[in-house]
């Protein structure tokens, strides 16, 4: 990917307040009704949280995606003439342009001159989503009181995935331009992540070994991501779409009929993902962005 040019920051800087008021404001869970203005090619790019990981019926095991995902209540709603979703569990930036898998060709293949409507979810996998999820759950059953998983990533000085996810925004930006180039014509809709941990920074040890100081401070490196990501989307001309406000009260440490996002134990989803009823709100997000 290439590094962010000066005009590339000072567009960054000037929308960072933007993204802020836009995660702030959140979108909520809306019901799946078609956008006012037709769209004629849909094509979904992104990771686990947008292809639908584990959620029934999975219909593609090399990219866990789902036919009851985020893109297929999209795609069901607009009826678009033609819709292509490439999202893909695992992917990064880099599989936008290079293959995943033997059955998952480069993401940015599914993009054409006629594309009108383009939604992308990732960075996730960027900042190294499932390590920090295998660290933190480790490093708690050994120190559920103290902040072992913080300490971990923060011993030298410096907040390591902070500086990571600061890393990953020239990623975002290099993404998006490479949808322009492809796809010049399309609206561009970026998503963010939803809420995993409960908002108010608390933890749920009986669900899953998460330090009691170590949730405040994912949740605030999952806020960071997310405003990583808003920022680069409105300073590259795209929309972001804010999934995180309305599922707060919705997270994993939630009742099963509660909660969009999964716990660590688990057959509705996996883990730590979207459930069916988190991927129906992450689309009633983008239905209303698409409008």
């Amino acid at each position: 990917m290439r590094s962010v040019s000066s005009s590339r920051r000072t567009r960054t800087l000037l929308a960072a307040a933007t993204a802020t008021l836009a995660l702030t404001a959140g979108l909520g869970a809306s019901p799946a009704t078609a956008a006012d203005t037709p769209v004629n090619r849909y094509v979904a790019l992104g990771d686990s949280y947008a292809s639908g990981a584990g959620v029934p019926d999975q219909v593609d095991s090399a990219c866990t995606r789902s036919n009851r995902n985020c893109p297929a209540l999209v795609d069901a709603a607009l009826a678009p003439t033609a819709h292509k979703d490439v999202t893909c569990g695992g992917a990064t930036t880099v599989h936008m342009t290079s293959a995943q898998n033997s059955s998952a060709p480069p993401q940015f293949d599914a993009l054409s001159a006629d594309t009108d409507l383009v939604t992308l979810t990732i960075g996730g996998n960027d900042i190294g989503f499932a390590g920090i999820i295998v660290r933190c759950v480790t490093l708690g059953l050994f120190n559920l009181a103290g902040s072992p998983c913080k300490n971990s990533y923060t011993w030298t000085g410096t907040d390591r995935l902070a500086a990571t996810i600061d890393a990953t925004a020239p990623k975002i930006a290099a993404t998006i331009d490479g949808i322009r180039e492809r796809a010049p014509r399309a609206r561009v809709l970026v998503t963010g992540y939803p809420a995993i941990l409960p908002d108010d920074g608390t933890n749920c040890p009986s669900v899953v070994s998460i330090a009691k100081g170590d949730a405040p401070w994912l949740r605030d490196t999952h806020k960071r991501l997310n405003t990583m990501i808003a920022a680069q989307a409105a300073a590259n001309g795209a929309v972001y779409v804010d999934t995180y406000t309305a599922s707060i009260g919705h997270d994993a440490c939630k009742p099963t009929a509660t909660r969009w996002m999964e716990p660590l134990v688990t057959n509705a989803a996996a883990p730590f993902h979207p459930n069916a009823a988190g991927e129906a709100a992450m689309a009633g997000a983008v239905l209303a962005a698409a409008r």
